[in-house]
């Protein structure tokens, strides 16, 4: 089959790789859909966790194509979604309720072959049923559970102001979902003209360009979903005091971040931070199911697998009004 492959930071290529079968309690899945994530491009760079070669590829969904041994719960023809992050259950994290920190930690598309691929095995626990959802629509199951995760450590009350730092597709999200949980208002920050408008859309109150059009102590929490260190900084100037930041953006792995000692005391803050996300996958199915979060027009770009270097590119330079990218790896090749 052919599989996008990351062979060391900064190579990537489109190769013939071996066709996976499922084992007991695993499902093999066509893949249709899979989002580039700001965490696939980090192992691109080589700034994040990955073993080398590896097929990248979490945000996922497809057509459930065989079953191993033992698999209750799918039959062949089901359109699924894929959770990636797969616990061991016996850890001491995992039999606290803390999966998402298993010391035995695995992970589809970072530690195991992921979906940028023809073909993908997942273990049954792993998959869930997306119904009537389009592909487009399942591969956002993934960064909805995050993001939803986030949101709940946030600890947002009805009639809170929040500010949100950063409207890409993970901070579009964030706006559904902090609307959904009953904010009085939600102000964006984002530099892109188009996604300043689309956050009004989907629900923000109001939407700025530039740091300095916010309102110093006025947000009852603020969250930075951008990952880059000088805006998370700047988080504990907009939070009013005894208010709640949390920080859901992915830094590049070794950046230092600066805050100010003394205004985290004197204004008795709650500094958080939210790492992928704890059983809220059927959360985030029921949500995209229901209309309640809408994701068509945050995908700005559909790519053949071919395509994953072109769409590194627009994320990282915020061409062509880019929000989110999906390879579908059965489209042909540009070239073919």
């Amino acid at each position: 089959m052919r599989a996008l492959v990351i062979g060391s930071p900064g190579v990537a290529e489109v190769a013939e790789v071996p066709m996976p079968s499922p084992g007991p309690g695993e499902v093999l899945i066509r893949v249709a859909a899979c989002g580039i994530c700001g965490t696939d491009v980090h192992i691109f760079r080589g700034e994040y966790m990955g073993e080398y070669p590896l097929v990248p590829g979490h945000e996922f969904s497809g057509e459930v194509v065989a079953v191993g041994e033992g698999v209750s719960r799918f039959r062949v023809g089901d359109r699924v979604a894929v959770e990636p992050n797969i616990a061991c259950g016996n850890c001491e994290a995992c039999l606290n309720n803390r999966q998402n920190f298993c010391e035995n930690w695995q992970a589809i598309g970072v530690t195991l072959p992921g979906g940028m691929a023809e073909y993908v095995v997942a273990p049954e626990p792993a998959v869930f049923d997306i119904g009537s959802l389009s592909f487009a629509e399942g591969a956002f199951m993934e960064p909805l559970s995050c993001v939803i995760h986030g949101v709940e450590r946030a600890g947002i009350r009805l009639g809170d102001r929040v500010a949100i730092l950063g409207a890409g597709p993970i901070g579009l999200l964030m706006v559904q979902v902090v609307r959904l949980r009953g904010a009085a208002t939600i102000t964006v920050l984002e530099r892109q003209a188009a996604r300043r408008e689309l956050a009004v859309r989907l629900g923000a109150m109001h939407a700025v360009a530039t740091l300095e059009e916010l309102t110093p102590d006025a947000y009852d929490v603020v969250i930075d979903a951008t990952g880059v260190p000088e805006v998370m900084s700047h988080t504990l100037s907009l939070v009013r005091k005894g208010g709640s930041v949390l920080l859901f953006g992915v830094p590049p792995r070794g950046a230092r971040l600066v805050l100010d000692a003394f205004t985290v005391f004197e204004k008795g803050v709650r500094v958080s931070s939210s790492y992928t996300s704890l059983r809220n996958s059927y959360q985030a199915v029921r949500l995209l199911s229901s209309g309640r979060v809408r994701v068509d027009a945050l995908i700005s770009h559909r790519l053949p697998l071919a395509g994953f270097e072109k769409g590194v590119h627009l994320i990282e330079t915020g061409a062509e009004d880019v929000k989110k990218v999906i390879l579908c790896p059965q489209m042909p090749d540009e070239s073919g």
